[in-house]
């Protein structure tokens, strides 16, 4: 907004609002003694219970299991070991889930608007199942679907991935890295990104075109990834039926693979609504520029629609991440290790409920607003911006 101009061409200052400002002060002072009042009442009925306060049992031995985790983990480890491992296996599978769902309900939100009936037709099945279907009963509806499989051998779904009662076996990469230089791939290729990215505003702004250097710096990572993968003798590791077990590979448990194909369906339902609402909202007047250009569908789509479309989704597209992290709080009804499962069990073993329900909420709250910054970044950068 413009600021207003005196007569000598000066700005001129807007009057100090007092009353807004006392209202503001005096909502922000009662909500802080509310919390304050309900604190101390709280730290007052637990002393005069004689329960103990303090977050003194996150060093104590955990004494418990976890069925899968990303970091290694045993008993022996300190509670505060354990809910890291927790965290790490909600944001490992709240990150898989956002990465599948955003390209299957980006090409589920285009197949909805398909001129192909069939297509259009089968996109919309869908999307309204998934959108009308509570997550808790579909994840208990496909974790029943693991019951139903033959313990003593493995159902061949296509080539090199294979489903039984123990769980989903996928191919995987089998690199003989060591820690060490997997660090220095990671350093490197964020390096060459953050070059990339800057090379390309710096010369944006001079010329008034932003250079595809980030694209080219992602193509030039990959490919050094690919070489340091075949350099150190890594190889493509496809499972394979030996009597009646599976070997090789890397096999999801019948929890993970139940959590990460409910909440993938369930997700791409939404992001295939968002996905089409934002192309619609671009006016049809493009779509006929670019076809008196010549151009194909694809091409409109990819280089004129899209890139409008993001400035749209962006927000939408922000709360279902966050409702993706939230909702992976059900994996509780089907056994898989997140940070509720384990932060239920060093409950009922230290009886710390109130220090424990701190800890969870703060974990969450820490999670999706750093989820959230990210994508108000990324919204800066992609919003129109008005001179």
């Amino acid at each position: 907004m413009a600021p207003n101009i005196g007569p000598r061409g000066a700005p001129v200052r807007e009057p100090v609002n007092v009353r807004a400002i006392a209202i503001q002060a005096g909502a922000v002072t009662a909500a802080l003694c509310a919390v304050g009042l309900v604190v101390l009442t709280t730290l007052g009925n637990l002393t005069a219970r004689g329960i103990p306060i303090g977050f003194d049992f996150l060093s104590g031995r955990a004494g418990f299991t976890i069925s899968e985790s990303l970091i290694s983990y045993s008993p022996n480890d300190s509670n505060l070991w354990a809910i890291l491992a927790g965290v790490g296996n909600t944001v490992a599978a709240s990150l898989l889930v956002i990465v599948i769902s955003t390209v299957t309900g980006t090409l589920l939100g285009i197949a909805r608007l398909s001129t192909n009936p069939l297509v259009s037709a089968l996109a919309r099945v869908w999307v309204e199942t998934a959108r009308n279907t509570p997550l808790l009963l579909l994840l208990l509806f496909i974790y029943t679907i693991w019951w139903s499989l033959p313990a003593d051998s493995a159902n061949q779904l296509v080539p090199g991935v294979y489903a039984s009662m123990r769980g989903l076996a996928v191919p995987w990469f089998d690199a003989a890295w060591s820690p060490g230089t997997a660090v220095l791939l990671v350093a490197l290729v964020i390096a060459l990104l953050a070059v990339a990215a800057t090379a390309a505003t710096i010369v944006g702004r001079r010329t008034g075109r932003r250079p595809p250097y980030l694209r080219l710096a992602a193509g030039g990572a990959a490919i050094i990834v690919m070489l340091a993968f075949l350099a150190t003798g890594g190889t493509l590791d496809r499972p394979r039926q030996v009597g009646t077990s599976l070997q090789g590979g890397a096999t999801l448990t019948p929890e993970t693979a139940t959590l990460l194909l409910g909440l993938v369906f369930y997700t791409t339902g939404f992001i295939a609504e968002i996905v089409r609402s934002g192309i619609n909202a671009v006016p049809r007047g493009q779509w006929e520029a670019a076809r008196a250009l010549g151009l194909s569908s694809g091409k409109i789509l990819r280089l004129i629609i899209l890139p409008q479309m993001m400035r749209v989704i962006v927000p939408p597209m922000t709360s279902q991440y966050i409702n993706v992290v939230k909702n992976s709080t059900l994996a509780l009804a089907i056994g898989y290790s997140d940070l509720m499962v384990v932060m239920g069990t060093v409950i009922n073993k230290t009886s710390r409920a109130v220090e424990g329900t701190a800890i969870i909420i703060a974990a969450y709250l820490l999670i999706n607003l750093t989820l959230s910054a990210m994508m108000n970044l990324y919204n800066r950068r992609v919003m129109i911006r008005e001179r």
